[in-house]
């Protein structure tokens, strides 16, 4: 009673009684047999799949949205609920639409309120459709208003409108069983091999005796100008002879054969007889086709696949009610797969039984006008086509009602879990938990389809919807069987993942063989509902498989990782952000973040780590708050990221662990990003600034990039814009293009983007600055990087000591130009080596001279330096500066940061910025 009945009910429908014989005449009984078997197929591999899910737990109330959401997640649960959602209400609308063509069409043609008689092609289709559109919306409305009212009564119809589709389907057997014992009396009348439209005659025949006289008939009329012998008549019609035809010869008369293959028909074409002789002028324009029985709508293969689907669909009505069953794990999978056999078997024989029983002239006629306006199926029926007339109508009405029911509780179940929040207003209802608002919404989105009016239209429109729907059902089967989630253990015997995978893709090819356009329009609605869900939605934690696929797919990409060092070409900043946090957990420096995002355009790994004093047992709440605030920063911030939070005895130590232990394989830092110690003179910050020279220290240990903003309260905020101004380079030591990397990765963010960069670099008295300058323009047009160059020269021996080693000199330079000359396998040789060579030599310290100097001389040095870029960039937005390495001893710790104060003085931003010692920009493609 809880799912075998509804889901037949709901299976067998309008399209069985209105389309089906058509399809058969149109398709012949082989294309038409392939068509219900691929839809059959797709089905009963969908309820095997349901079956899986409807056994793996307890299914509470909400059916398959419920079972999709809990096993797939909240994103393709919410997606999978509205696809199902809309196809359940448009059903609604092809039901309606079905139930008004058989009335109007069959039971009381003269209740049109646009008249049809007389009207011709276009006009007539005109009058039929605003027909549909009026009496559609009034039943809609009554319907709207029975399921208002109460549920109950639908519930108490549903038996009753069952045993009209039952009856209905018996009538057909029992006429198939009588046509061949004693066959019908159902003339045809073709002239020539085209069929006659009954109402334009009244006898069969052109003229007929009468007491030795031979009077003309009603044919003859409306063929001839006039009705005597000798009248002027269509030429088709003095040519072709009049035959008449039975329309059921029976199950016996072997008419099979001539049913088997197609018969596509193109709109406004004639229905002809296979087989007939007829006597046509190709040149003379068809005339009088009025009297002829016309296609009215361009049939193909694929347009008879989405109007036939619907037809299967219904599958779910059972675990619909998944609330209201004793035992959902045993009922839903018995229930729907026997009721998917018993309806595959009654639509595979009827395609057979009806190519078998009637006559193709008369399959192909879809509104029956050349068997006096009778409804096809009707006329095979036994005792009465009145029988299936009223049989399908009732059965009509009540899909209509349950589809009406089903929607607004779909809807209802969506709304309140909350996953989607536009539609929390549709989770209210009457105080008995009656979706009022929900029904409101679907007598709605019912109205388009009762609009569109015409049932070839509407069909393919919730076929997509529905096949969305089957489609992720195996999907998430498939999944969850591949990915061997722990909490997918289905009691279904019958099951393997393959038959889910085979069932995803018969939903997806018939998508697209239905149409095409249709099946990427439902795909985008079901993305874009995917991604409202994704940024928008609640978040829900329903241990889905989505989780356990990014698992995989993430323990996947960092083995991948871990194959080597990347490439130079793929070297992006990996940035720590080391912060600290007040007594409250709160972050000192948040304009830390804002420079972060800044940097890596919100792309790219960033791990913001900070360190709480104390031990882990005594402090770990404190260190959840602090993990609190640097993850409400980050996401005010839109890093995109990963915080840690170490709890160490002293912070020293808690840094210390940050640098060894932040990220995860090929996911670690490559970049450390840190502070300026403030006010670091006086002596109660005086461990701030020794931590600080520490990580400077262990950084370079590491070979990890570092970077240092100065007066970082001044740095702009995400939401700020600069209009104009330069990022000034002053690359004064060549430590693998780190300072030409970071401008170019600023300007990518809207912040910086109008900001010009400038790159400066210090010539000594034995270079040729002029050939200096040329050689860097070079260099940076084979980096691809926009940027003024300018060499400045100091004519100063000290300088010396700061730029030693590794300034970018003579040799240097024309060796870079060199490389540039040789050839592709040579370069590639030239610059794995240099590569190689580059990690090697790491900085242990390239600023060992001052220190041995004394304090005066190393000071001068600065302050000279200091001098020249004040003059040059006192205007310019940010600084970026090589930062020297730490004095070998702690002795001279604060000498070093006296000296890079001296560097920095008067300067607003500045980013002091130290390479890894490893290439990180190359001139390669």
């Amino acid at each position: 009673m809880g799912v075998y009945l509804p889901c037949i009910q709901n299976i067998f429908g309008v399209i069985l009684f209105l389309r089906m014989t058509w399809m058969v005449g149109i398709g012949g009984v082989f294309g038409s047999f392939i068509i219900v078997f691929m839809c059959c197929s797709t089905t009963m591999l969908t309820a095997i799949s349901m079956s899986a899910i409807a056994t793996n737990g307890v299914v509470p109330a909400g059916g398959s949205y419920y079972m999709i959401s809990r096993s797939l997640g909240p994103e393709f649960g919410g997606a999978v609920g509205i696809c199902f959602y809309l196809g359940t209400t448009f059903a609604g609308a092809m039901y309606i639409l079905g139930c008004i063509e058989i009335l109007l069409i069959y039971i009381i043609p003269q209740a049109a309120i646009f008249k049809i008689e007389g009207l011709e092609g276009p006009e007539a289709e005109l009058a039929l459709l605003n027909n549909m559109r009026v009496y559609g919306t009034l039943v809609l409305s009554l319907m709207a208003l029975v399921v208002f009212v109460g549920v109950k009564y639908v519930n108490k119809l549903a038996l009753l409108f069952l045993a009209c589709v039952i009856l209905s389907i018996l009538a057909v057997y029992a006429g198939v069983i009588k046509t061949a014992i004693d066959p019908p009396v159902f003339p045809v009348c073709l002239l020539g091999n085209r069929t006659l439209v009954s109402k334009g005659y009244d006898i069969c025949a052109k003229v007929i005796e009468i007491d030795n006289e031979t009077i003309t008939t009603k044919l003859w009329r409306s063929f001839c100008d006039s009705e005597y012998l000798n009248a002027t008549c269509d030429e088709y019609f003095t040519n072709n002879n009049i035959t008449e035809i039975q329309g059921i010869p029976g199950v016996t008369s072997g008419i099979l054969a001539e049913n088997l293959f197609g018969n596509y028909l193109e709109k406004g074409m004639i229905l002809e007889k296979r087989g007939l002789s007829s006597d046509v002028d190709p040149d003379s324009p068809t005339t009088s086709s009025n009297r002829y029985v016309l296609a009215d709508i361009t049939s193909f293969f694929t347009l008879l696949v989405g109007i036939y689907f619907p037809s299967v669909t219904g599958i779910m009505a059972g675990s619909n009610r998944s609330g209201d069953l004793r035992d959902a794990q045993k009922s839903i999978p018995i229930g729907t797969i026997a009721a998917i056999t018993t309806t595959s078997t009654v639509y595979m024989s009827c395609v057979v039984l009806f190519g078998a029983c009637i006559e193709g002239v008369v399959l192909r006629d879809k509104f029956g006008e050349g068997v006096n306006g009778n409804l096809v199926i009707g006329t095979l029926a036994w005792p009465s086509p009145w029988v299936i007339v009223f049989g399908s109508f009732f059965s009509t009405c009540g899909a209509g009602l349950q589809s009406l029911t089903g929607a607004p509780r779909l809807l209802q179940a969506i709304s309140r879990d909350g996953i989607i929040p536009f539609l929390r207003v549709f989770g209210h209802g009457k105080a008995n938990g009656e979706p009022t608002w929900a029904l409101l919404l679907t007598a709605c989105i019912c109205e388009i389809g009762i609009i569109i009016a015409s049932l070839d239209l509407v069909a393919p429109i919730l076929s997509m919807f529905f096949l969305m729907c089957y489609m992720f059902v195996n999907l998430a089967c498939a999944l969850q069987t591949l990915l061997r989630t722990p909490n997918w253990r289905p009691r279904f015997k019958f099951y393997h993942w393959a038959l889910s995978f085979l069932g995803m893709s018969l939903c997806l090819s018939l998508m697209f063989i239905c149409s095409w356009y249709y099946a990427i329009i439902a795909m985008g609605i079901a993305t874009c509902i995917y991604k409202y869900i994704e940024f928008c939605g609640a978040e829900k934690e329903w241990g889905d498989g989505i989780r356990g696929i990014s698992l995989s797919a993430a323990r996947f990409a960092l083995m991948r990782l871990e194959e080597g060092p990347p490439h130079t070409k793929n070297w992006r900043p990996q940035i720590l952000v080391l912060v600290s946090v007040d007594s409250e957990q709160n972050v000192e420096q948040p304009r830390l973040i804002s420079l972060t995002n800044q940097l890596k355009a919100g792309k790219g790994l960033t791990i913001v780590g900070t360190s709480v004093q104390g031990t882990f047992l005594d402090n770990y709440t404190e260190a959840q708050r602090a993990d609190q605030s640097l993850r409400k920063l980050m996401e005010t911030e839109k890093v995109k990221g990963f915080s840690q939070v170490v709890i160490s005895s002293n912070l020293r130590d808690g840094t210390s662990h940050l640098i060894q232990v932040g990220g995860l394989g090929g996911l670690k830092h490559n970049t450390v990003m840190v502070s300026w110690p403030r006010n670091w003179k006086q002596p109660e910050y005086h461990h701030q600034f020794r931590n600080f020279i520490e990580v400077v220290r262990e950084t370079t240990v590491a070979s990890l990039a570092l970077l240092v903003p100065k007066n970082i309260s001044s740095y702009p905020s995400n939401g700020e814009r600069f209009t104009e101004g330069h990022i000034d380079v002053w690359w004064i030591v060549h430590d693998g293009g780190m300072l030409m990397l970071l401008p170019f990765l600023l300007r990518q963010h809207k912040v910086w983007r109008k900001c010009k960069m400038r790159i400066f670099t210090v010539a000594q008295m034995d270079d040729n600055s002029i050939q200096m300058k040329k050689d860097l323009i070079t260099f940076l047009y084979h980096l691809r990087i926009d940027a003024a160059v300018e060499v400045v020269e100091m004519h100063d021996g000290d300088i010396s000591a700061y730029t030693y080693e590794k300034t970018l000199v003579m040799e240097q330079r024309s060796q870079i130009l060199k490389q540039m000359h040789l050839t592709k396998n040579e370069m590639e040789r030239e610059h794995s080596t240099e590569e190689g060579a580059s990690l090697a030599e790491k900085p242990e310290d390239e600023v060992i001279q001052p220190w041995n100097q004394t304090d005066l001389r190393r000071m001068h040095t600065a302050m000279r330096l200091n001098e020249v870029i004040t003059k040059k960039s006192k205007e310019a937005k940010l600084v970026l500066l090589n930062m020297p390495g730490p004095p070998k001893n702690r002795m001279g710790n604060e000498n070093y940061m006296e000296f890079l104060e001296v560097l920095t003085e008067g300067l607003n931003r500045v980013l002091l910025v130290r390479g890894g010692g490893r290439e990180v920009i190359t001139i390669y493609s």
